[in-house]
């Protein structure tokens, strides 16, 4: 009996120390997934706060409570089992699906500049008569979870990447997945609800009426309406930017080397003309170039789907008419 205890014993600690084992190996692979994420999760960060912008305060809050449920849905129901599938029966369509993501990413940012420059808009804005004020709120908070669905993948597919290097467990690459999903939603929608909400601090703090309190919260109230429209600039060049890198990635990894090349060439030029601060002008030209180049296909994406839902709507009337 007590023999038969102490290996019961000995096969607890050796059950204790694998469990203990794989934790780690969980943990090491999440923090290294998610240093690799980090410049797509600048841009998610970036790019959600114009979903909010110019809507009443009182519903900042509630919407991006539902960006949030949005994207932890996009990331542990729809990604992570779709990650984990793909890369165990079919991986090589893995690049393929962050190629058609990239060119939806682009083709919105492209859109938004057209908007910018005069173009037709697409959809309606809060600059237009809004009917339906709840109708509207519906259609902001979806369109903030399909972008944020294309933005995530790329999150996912980067960390996959990432934890397939350390570790070969389905249950390790499962859990470190999950662990990022998780800690990017929180981190990222915690930073826009901080950012949305400030200029209601700044007016709290003018309301004491005297010292540093009143003088940083006239600041806030300044300086929150500036920030979040550069923060919705900064949105459309990071949907251009990661859509482009994307879809340059991508067709390197397919064999088509030419615009891939044509980009890492001019990064590798600046890099070697700017001395110690080679890295820094490098990579920023790598994503400028990728910028432009998601703005030029995205550009083309846009003509192409805007002319054919026009024809499309013509060909409706001229039936009508017959």
């Amino acid at each position: 009996m007590p023999g038969g205890l102490m290996a019961l014993l000995d096969d607890v600690a050796v059950i204790a120390r694998a469990a203990a084992a794989s934790i780690d190996d969980v943990s090491i692979a999440a923090s290294k997934a998610g240093t690799k994420a980090a410049g797509v999760v600048i841009d998610d960060a970036a790019v959600t706060p114009g979903y909010v912008t110019g809507l009443s305060p009182k519903r900042e809050l509630p919407i991006i409570w539902s960006i949030t449920k949005g994207s932890l849905k996009n990331k542990l129901l729809i990604l992570l089992p779709g990650a984990l599938a793909l890369s165990w029966f079919l991986p090589q369509a893995i690049i393929f699906l962050l190629m058609l993501g990239g060119g939806y990413l682009c083709f919105e940012g492209a859109e938004k500049v057209m908007e910018k420059l005069g173009g037709a808009k697409h959809g309606k804005t809060v600059d237009d008569e809004i009917k339906d004020p709840a109708k509207f709120e519906q259609e902001r908070i979806n369109g903030a979870i399909r972008t944020d669905l294309i933005l995530s993948a790329e999150i996912m597919a980067i960390s996959l990447n990432e934890i397939a290097t350390i570790s070969e467990s389905f249950w390790v690459r499962a859990a470190a997945l999950a662990l990022v999903g998780i800690a990017i939603t929180i981190a990222v929608y915690g930073a826009v609800a901080l950012i949305v909400k400030m200029d209601d601090v700044g007016l709290q703090l003018v309301q004491r009426k005297s010292g540093f309190a009143l003088t940083f919260g006239y600041f806030l109230l300044q300086a929150m309406p500036k920030l979040l429209v550069a923060l919705s600039f900064v949105g459309t060049i990071a949907m251009l930017w990661v859509g482009g890198g994307i879809i340059l990635h991508g067709t390197h990894e397919i064999g088509f080397h030419l615009f891939s090349d044509l980009a890492h060439g001019a990064e590798h030029a600046v890099a070697g003309m700017t001395g110690a601060m080679g890295g820094v002008f490098g990579w920023l030209t790598y994503a400028g170039v990728s910028a432009i180049f998601g703005l030029i296909l995205g550009a083309v994406i846009a003509f192409a789907l805007h002319n054919v839902a026009h024809m499309g709507h013509g060909f409706g009337k001229n039936a009508e008419a017959h």
